[in-house]
């Protein structure tokens, strides 16, 4: 099921309120506050299923606040807000982990199209939900998997969201990079050995054939696929 709740950040009240309306309108549950540290607390607390997103914030700017979100729900889509319009400004966006970029002013419509295209690239998977296929259990609470005999494996904390990740957007590649900027800090530089040592992990447990891989894919020299049939 599609989770409704979006965490809007915004310290223009008067947009706020105009964005806050039109979602409601649109089925959503909107969650509001002006603060970047406020937002941090809300996401952890309330489990929205996506975020939009200002730059511009008191306390904590929406570049860190981006950051912080992704490390803890790489799968949840964030979409920023900006007056910044310029190239290197979406590229710094985007390199925070920001999954769409939209520069004020913007036309309504529009960014209720990008939240609908997002929601349908994001099903979204709830932290508490049990993710089941092909006979397997996957707990992203518990960070177990429960294979065909019955038997259940512990994951790693970064295992269980590489597996989020991978999963949320399924048949969709992953880059490498995109893996990188959203499950590691800056200052850990992970090479790609290292994801592909989580990806073999993973054939090891959920494939028939780790050599012929029906569900985690090796797209060579971009980075990752995961498909459930």
């Amino acid at each position: 099921m599609q989770n409704k709740k979006i965490l809007l950040v915004e310290d223009e009240i008067t947009l706020a309120d105009l964005i806050k309306l039109n979602l409601t309108i649109e089925g959503y549950e909107v969650l509001h506050t002006e603060n970047g540290k406020k937002a941090i607390e809300i996401f952890k607390q309330k489990n929205p299923g996506l975020v939009i997103l200002d730059i511009m914030l008191p306390e904590l700017n929406g570049i860190e606040v981006c950051k912080q979100l992704k490390k803890l729900k790489p799968e949840v889509p964030v979409l920023f807000l900006s007056a910044k319009s310029s190239g290197n400004d979406r590229i710094e966006g985007l390199k925070s982990g920001a999954d769409d970029y939209l520069t004020k002013p913007f036309n309504l419509e529009e960014l209720l199209l990008r939240v609908q295209i997002l929601n349908k690239r994001f099903p979204g998977i709830e932290k508490e939900d049990v993710y089941t296929f092909n006979n397997f259990e996957i707990n992203f609470s518990s960070f177990e998997v429960q294979v065909k005999n019955g038997q259940k494996i512990e994951l790693s904390n970064r295992e269980i969201h590489l597996l989020k990740l991978l999963i949320s957007r399924e048949n969709q590649v992953v880059s490498r990079n995109d893996i990188i900027l959203n499950l590691w800090t800056p200052d850990e530089n992970p090479s790609a050995r290292t994801i592909d040592n989580y990806i073999l992990n993973f054939r090891k447990i959920f494939e028939e054939d780790s050599k012929q891989p029906r569900h985690f894919h090796s797209i060579r020299g971009i980075g990752y696929k995961f498909t459930a049939i």
